[in-house]
């Protein structure tokens, strides 16, 4: 199995900038407390590192 990570939106994006907004939504994240789990790429890696204050990552 290839290596995956858990993405939790657990702050809200209320106070975010609209391109940090924009980031949140593109990682399929929608209300708080929402989770994703993704492919452990730089891709996703760097998404999730433009928005870490908002996110609680975990390595499955």
């Amino acid at each position: 199995m290839a290596d995956k990570l858990k993405i939790t939106l657990t702050k809200s994006t209320i106070g975010a900038s609209p391109y940090q907004r924009k980031v949140v939504a593109a990682l399929g994240l929608r209300k708080l407390h929402h989770s994703v789990e993704l492919a452990d790429s730089p891709h996703t890696r760097g998404a999730v590192d433009k928005v870490k204050h908002l996110l609680t990552v975990e390595k499955l």
